[in-house]
């Protein structure tokens, strides 16, 4: 199934995709967060290298099959599936937006 996202939160899933984590760091605001697996980071260089990190150590798939909005953000659910332990999972990836760029993403499962 797809689902139609928000302009700044496909650019993030199709930075994901294809475009590597300068790309994803882009889909930011310069002052954007990340909070994965109980870390923050902080600004894009911050993200990109969150992004760089988990690229070396897993190969990955996701598919957004669901949105929702509440109290001003956007909550995706996405099927993952990769070589990372407990794959395939479910994840929640809850954006607030300022414009078209992402202010903040929280991931969770």
């Amino acid at each position: 199934m797809t689902v139609q996202l928000p302009r700044g939160i496909q650019a993030y899933f199709d930075a994901d995709r294809d475009g590597g984590p300068e790309a994803v760091a882009a889909a930011f605001t310069e002052s954007g967060i990340v909070k994965d697996k109980g870390k923050t980071h902080r600004g894009r260089d911050a993200i990109r290298s969150w992004m760089a990190e988990a690229a070396q150590q897993y190969s990955y798939t996701m598919n957004p099959f669901l949105i929702a909005t509440e109290n001003g953000k956007t909550q995706v659910t996405a099927h993952v599936v990769g070589d990372f332990p407990g794959s395939p999972v479910d994840l929640r990836f809850l954006f607030l937006l300022a414009g078209d760029k992402i202010a903040e993403l929280e991931i969770t499962v």
